[in-house]
């Protein structure tokens, strides 16, 4: 029994030292200051202050960020506002340039019918006014339909009347009430035509 007792007694008096050297060593000492350090709440509320900051800066940034292309976006809104409103008002101008020199012409015709009798001559210019009007449509982009003997179609043409024609004409028009205009490839005006069944 007496052995047992010094046994346990040098087992436990052998350890102890052992773990005081643990304890006690400068590595240890070290840690426990490093860690005791970077637990100390001022850093951390150094640290977490510097973030917000940080993040209060960004924000403010793209708050800023976000306005200025809001402004850029309303500018833009209010410039193409204007200039569809300016293309609205001077779309036209074009057109009515190259119509007035037409007029011009018929106003010249009219004032040459009350000075002469000769029907041949008034017939001629009117012929040149006519072609004059035509070209200057032409050159703004505006077409005659061509319907008069072409098939009827629906999507040019407009029918005001049917007429049996026979069976070599059905289905074509046989006559033209109105002249149909095409702008570019769009109608502008549809043609109403007579159709033959």
């Amino acid at each position: 029994m007496k052995e047992k007792e010094i046994y346990n007694q040098t087992v436990t008096s052998d350890q102890q030292p052992a773990a005081e050297g643990i304890e006690n060593t400068p590595a240890a000492d070290e840690r426990a200051n490093m860690t005791a350090e970077s637990d100390t709440p001022t850093d951390t509320v150094a640290d977490e202050g510097d973030q917000a900051s940080q993040l209060a800066a960004e924000a403010a940034a793209w708050k800023d960020r976000c306005l200025r292309l809001q402004a850029e976006f309303d500018n833009y809104r209010k410039r193409t506002l204007r200039e569809k409103m300016e293309l609205v008002e001077t779309g036209g101008k074009e057109v009515l340039l190259a119509m007035l020199p037409v007029r011009d012409d018929i106003q010249r015709a009219v004032a040459a019918m009350e000075k002469t009798d000769d029907a041949a001559a008034i017939r001629e210019g009117v012929r040149l006014i006519a072609q004059k009007f035509t070209e200057a449509l032409r050159q703004r982009g505006v077409t005659e339909i061509e319907a008069l003997g072409n098939d009827f179609d629906e999507e040019q043409c407009e029918a005001v009347a049917r007429f049996a024609a026979g069976e070599e004409k059905k289905g074509k028009v046989i006559d033209v009430v109105q002249t149909g205009y095409r702008l570019g490839e769009r109608v502008l005006r549809f043609a109403k035509v007579v159709v033959g069944e």
